[in-house]
């Protein structure tokens, strides 16, 4: 018996078969630059779209998107708006709705070097200590942990300023 098994174990081959790639990590795969993808895993996403046309059609919509997304292009933004309308991908046609409503915002930070982020990480900030005081003290003490943008230090009580005009 053990013969026959160690036979039926050569003809079959050595590599154990792959788990199919989950949602997230196709997802991944798709929104990832395409050089920065292991050989595995390009090997891998190539056989997906053979698999569902509809996510071939999508992956290259998103692709597009991301290209001249990363590359401030925002003067290519209505003739991929166009593309996706033709194309009967419903997730797709949503999220274009979406960019339609203010389209000019849009292609402005698409295009523009001109960044929010400052002002996005002051407000987040913000929301995590409101988060995190909330039902624990009063406003004095959330105050006190948020300065206002125009109170300086010498304000708060550190010390002399650096100027001498003051």
């Amino acid at each position: 018996m053990k013969k026959y098994v160690a036979k039926l174990r050569e003809s079959f081959p050595h590599d154990p078969p792959r788990r199919a790639p989950s949602v997230r990590e196709v997802t991944s795969w798709l929104t990832r630059n395409p050089d920065r993808l292991t050989d595995d895993q390009a090997q891998q996403l190539e056989t997906i779209p053979t698999r569902c046309p509809a996510l071939d059609r999508t992956s290259h919509h998103v692709r597009a998107f991301a290209e001249f997304t990363n590359n401030r292009q925002g003067k290519h933004l209505g003739r991929w708006i166009a593309s996706v309308q033709v194309d009967d991908l419903p997730s797709l046609q949503a999220f274009v709705t979406g960019l339609g409503q203010d389209i000019d915002a849009v292609v402005a930070d698409l295009s523009l070097r001109y960044s929010s982020g400052a002002v996005d990480g002051h407000n987040n900030k913000i929301e995590m200590l409101k988060r995190q005081m909330f039902g624990r003290a009063d406003f004095d003490l959330v105050r006190e942990r948020v300065p206002s943008p125009r109170e300086t230090v010498h304000d708060r009580g550190f010390g002399d300023p650096p100027w001498p005009w003051h």
